[in-house]
């Protein structure tokens, strides 16, 4: 190895004796400087200077209303699955699919010709009872015949009218007709199939008015009686929810064991029947409200120990402030203590918030 080599090698080592040796006081130094807020020495200008863009509201004074939150279904008023009373080849079906239909307006119909037949045949003997009753009383008046033969021709004639009243039910069970007004559904047979009584025919329902069917907790149960009015939200073909109300009608006698849940139904009058069963809903009911409060949305608050944080916009820095907090709704809460109206809460950026941080207003919420 050379001598100029030798001299190079020393001054590296040399070099780095020195750095381990300047690195610990630099280091404290620098660390005393980030904790004074100063930006240590070497920083550039841009991380001297940084300020964070962020989103605000003006805090305001307004009702905020304690709401139950649930969901529903919307259930026809009433439906029913058509289907014969006795058995048969279906021989006349009188409804036109999706319209409807008036209570006791005759659908459908299967072959009833042979009760027809026994119901000639047993119309036609009544004439003859009648005479031998008329007779046999006659007779009974002068003695003639006793009271037993009198007794034995008139319950013959009561007999023949109760099997003609059989004849007659029998054949009103060949006939299918609409127990209340509604629409009809699909047709789901034709005509000269067989049925019986365990064949579907057709779907009645009736929609006007309908029903809603949700449930609550168990500890809202006191809030929701007969004649309570509820808000229920669906969304309509245009992608908008559109708001509806109906009052409660129903509410289960008991508790759901699995869910703690209790059961309420509620009807709305659907007077054009543009609403169909099945749809699912929001449902909403209004416990209690409060006017003049100050409230705070939800995604400015921050839980730290126990405790509600949040970021004020003050003088182009962000100062926290401790919340006492009053009643809460899915979006907002009650500020009671810690803001007061005109404040400009910060929105956006609050997990990375910090005391006295600069930060500069990128949209400002007013309203």
């Amino acid at each position: 190895m050379t001598k100029q080599v030798k001299w190079i090698s020393a001054g590296i080592i040399a070099l780095i004796i020195a750095g381990m040796i300047a690195y610990p006081s630099l280091k404290q130094k620098f660390n005393s400087e980030k904790q004074d807020g100063r930006p240590a020495a070497g920083a550039s200008p841009q991380m001297r200077s940084a300020t964070l863009a962020i989103d605000g509201i003006v805090l305001k004074k307004k009702t905020l209303t304690d709401k139950v939150i649930s969901t529903g279904i919307t259930i026809p008023d009433e439906e029913v699955n058509l289907s014969f009373e006795s058995s048969g080849k279906i021989v006349g079906i009188y409804f036109t699919e999706g319209t409807h239909v008036k209570k006791g307006e005759l659908l459908a119909k299967i072959n009833d010709k042979p009760l027809q037949a026994e119901l000639k045949k047993l119309e036609a003997q009544i004439q003859l009872a009648k005479d031998r009753v008329f007779r046999q009383g006659t007779l009974l008046k002068k003695d003639a015949v006793s009271q037993e033969a009198y007794e034995q021709v008139t319950t013959e004639y009561e007999k023949l009218m109760a099997d003609i009243e059989l004849v007659k039910a029998h054949i009103m069970q060949t006939e299918l007709l609409a127990p209340f007004d509604g629409i009809i559904g699909l047709r789901l047979v034709s005509e000269g199939a067989y049925a019986t009584p365990a064949t579907e025919v057709a779907n009645l329902t009736k929609i006007s008015p309908l029903k809603i069917e949700f449930s609550i907790n168990e500890r809202y149960a006191e809030d929701v009686a007969p004649g309570t009015n509820i808000t229920f939200l669906m969304e309509s073909t245009s992608g908008q929810f559109q708001e509806h109300h109906a009052k409660v009608y129903a509410v289960e006698s008991k508790v759901t064991l699995d869910t703690r849940t209790l059961k309420v139904r509620a009807l709305y009058p659907n007077a054009n029947e543009v609403i169909l069963p099945g749809r699912t809903l929001s449902i909403e009911i209004s416990r209690r409200e409060i006017r003049d409060a100050l409230v705070v949305p939800s995604e400015a608050i921050i839980p730290e120990m126990g405790r509600s944080i949040v970021y004020v916009y003050r003088d182009g820095q962000a100062k926290s402030a401790v919340l006492t907090t009053g009643l809460r709704s899915e979006s907002e809460v009650q500020a009671i203590e810690g803001v007061q109206e005109g404040d400009t809460v910060i929105t956006t950026g609050v997990m990375q918030m910090r005391q006295g941080m600069k930060v500069i207003i990128d949209k400002l919420i007013e309203d």
